[in-house]
């Protein structure tokens, strides 16, 4: 249940403020989100814009944006530069963010970027295809980084009421991205969700908390392969046949719960 506070002037913020952007959490200064004074935040935790905010059921502001770009927003304002992770592929839907917060140097630098950075199926970015007798997909497009990456799953099979379906699909709650943060957002991009481990600023870090925002596994090799990586090594569990039944959970499914990983190298 959210909590409306009505026009910012009549709230007396505190010096460190708790935000909820687009459910991603996030903690800062009263001094930073009022640093530039003519910007969206900077007038609304001044008091003098028209933004109504709301609290959470937590009594954090709310604010309904992209929660993930967020973090860019808030490093510009704590800086006063645009700094961004290498392989970084949303710089237009960051430009719509920095426009809607009124941060004219941030969309400047934006633009900036934009317009020096090749477009996918230019000249300049085009793979010509290696020669090679071999049709494996690994020699598809070449590249000088090696590395390894880190796929897994924790899974079970839908089963219909009291177990009669006839088809029994594959039900995956969520794909576990595990390697260097630079390799993951070359391989996959968009459909990477890096809500659960945001950028401390660090290009060349390592992580086991990035996710993808879709359940195909075949779509996650793919780009993999995309990318020139090749299985290497995968591991199963067991099914949950034997074990403790969680209360609340389909008997059949959790029977049959059941955890993969899959790692895939590039030389």
């Amino acid at each position: 249940m959210s909590e409306n506070v009505g026009n910012a002037e009549c709230e007396d913020f505190p010096d460190i403020v708790e935000l909820n952007v687009g459910g991603v959490f996030y903690t800062s200064t009263l001094k930073t989100l009022k640093q530039e004074s003519d910007s969206l935040l900077g007038q609304t935790f001044n008091g003098t814009a028209a933004l109504k905010l709301i609290k959470d059921s937590k009594g954090k502001y709310f604010l309904d944006r992209d929660g993930v770009l967020f973090r860019y927003i808030l490093d510009y304002l704590r800086n006063n530069k645009l700094v961004l992770p290498e392989n970084f592929h949303e710089k237009e839907r960051l430009k719509q963010e920095a426009e809607y917060f009124q941060l004219p140097g941030l969309v400047k630098s934006l633009c900036s970027l934009i317009a020096t950075t090749p477009k996918a199926g230019s000249l300049s970015q085009t793979k010509v295809p290696p020669i090679s007798n071999s049709n494996s997909l690994t020699s598809v497009t070449p590249s000088s980084r090696p590395g390894c990456i880190t796929v897994g799953y924790r899974g079970t099979f839908a089963f219909g009421r009291d177990g009669l379906a006839d088809v029994k699909f594959r039900k995956i709650s969520r794909i576990i991205v595990c390697g260097k943060v630079s390799l993951c957002r070359e391989v996959f991009k968009d459909t990477l969700n890096e809500s659960r481990d945001p950028d401390r600023g660090v290009s060349d870090r390592y992580t086991v908390r990035f996710f993808l925002k879709h359940n195909f596994l075949e779509q996650a090799f793919d780009m993999l392969y995309e990318e020139g990586f090749s299985l290497s090594s995968c591991c199963a569990s067991g099914t949950n046949n034997a074990g403790e039944i969680k209360a609340g959970m389909d008997t059949e499914e959790a029977k049959w719960q059941h955890y993969n990983e899959f790692i895939f190298s590039r030389k």
